[in-house]
């Protein structure tokens, strides 16, 4: 049986955000999602390592868990992969991107399938999660693979600032923007003891992140594995539109009707927003007669505080460039 909620066109009424299917992602994404479609991809494909066996061999209680989880045999998972990617790759618009959470077992049957494709890689991320898998002859797991590509030829959506200013600092002086951009995320599983769940679940913190970074309001994101539907949670959260398919029934049925009861927009006040803009004259171009004023104030500056670092954070805001800007002509100029 399929569930469509609604039908899929680019202007609808944004009190209505979301058209979700009760279907195998591919068979799904060839009947209902256009060439060139989507602006961003979030997705949690099943690993291929026998989740659905889990609780027999971990410390974990599956009476909250929903049942119906589909595994992918080993056997298939690399031509499994191929085909879920190609057809990704065909509704991303240029310059859209995608972002695939992974585990390390079958990671790469998923590199290589990407690598087939016209996608291009940004990043290679890491999520570090809680509660690892203990182990007492190896080192425990406690971390998943977040590969984030761009379908090419368009303009890509990345807001730099949107979670952190350039010029929001911690209390010893170091920036926030650079802190959240790098590429290990710390990040927590959500525990939600007593609660129904899906299997696995990726945090709302993790997708949210992900939204302000690569989508804006009115965007359409994708999740061709729904899973716990955290992604069309998020997404409607945070006004974007948000389209998938899951192919366990007994998950599809639950959750849409807790997607019923959403607010589009609800997340919007709670989430972290970049305060202060970035440095007017960042990415410009040195001029001589700059180089020589900062040579000037530097000597100056430095010469009342006997501090280095105090001094470049004066000078940031006299010329209106980021740290690194100011300390790389600083080294250049020999006076660091």
């Amino acid at each position: 049986m399929t569930t469509r909620l609604f039908s899929h066109r680019k202007n609808f009424n944004m009190s209505k955000q979301y058209q979700l299917y009760a279907l195998d992602c591919i068979q799904g994404a060839r009947m209902y999602l256009d060439d060139n479609s989507v602006d961003l991809i979030i997705t949690d494909p099943p690993y291929g390592i026998k989740a659905d066996q889990h609780h027999l061999h971990y410390n974990r209680y599956e009476q909250h868990v929903l049942d119906g989880y589909v595994e992918v045999p080993l056997e298939q998972y690399a031509v499994f992969s191929e085909n879920w990617i190609s057809e990704s790759e065909r509704v991303l618009r240029p310059g859209g991107s995608i972002y695939i959470i992974s585990g390390y077992s079958n990671l790469a049957d998923i590199l290589n399938a990407l690598r087939k494709s016209t996608l291009c890689e940004r990043n290679h991320l890491i999520w570090k999660y809680n509660f690892g898998v203990f182990t007492s002859k190896k080192y425990i797991s406690s971390h998943y693979h977040m590969l984030y590509y761009i379908k090419p030829d368009g303009a890509v959506t990345f807001n730099t600032y949107s979670r952190f200013g350039a010029l929001e600092k911690d209390s010893q002086g170091g920036s926030l923007n650079y802190q959240d951009r790098e590429d290990v995320w710390l990040i927590n599983r959500e525990y939600k003891h007593g609660e129904i769940k899906n299997k696995n679940e990726l945090p709302l913190e993790l997708i949210v992140k992900i939204l302000q970074y690569s989508s804006n309001e009115d965007d359409l994101v994708a999740d061709f594995f729904l899973g716990g539907f955290n992604t069309a949670k998020a997404a409607i959260g945070l006004n974007r539109r948000v389209t998938g398919f899951e192919i366990n029934r007994k998950a599809f049925d639950f959750h849409i009707q807790e997607l019923a009861l959403i607010k589009p927009g609800y997340l919007l006040p709670s989430i972290r927003k970049g305060s202060g803009a970035p440095p007017a004259n960042q990415k410009k171009r040195w001029t001589v007669s700059e180089r020589e004023q900062l040579k000037k104030r530097f000597n100056e500056i430095y010469a009342r505080l006997k501090n280095k670092r105090q001094t470049i954070k004066i000078l940031e805001e006299e010329f209106e460039r980021g740290y690194f800007s100011i300390r790389r002509q600083l080294v250049n100029l020999s006076l660091l």
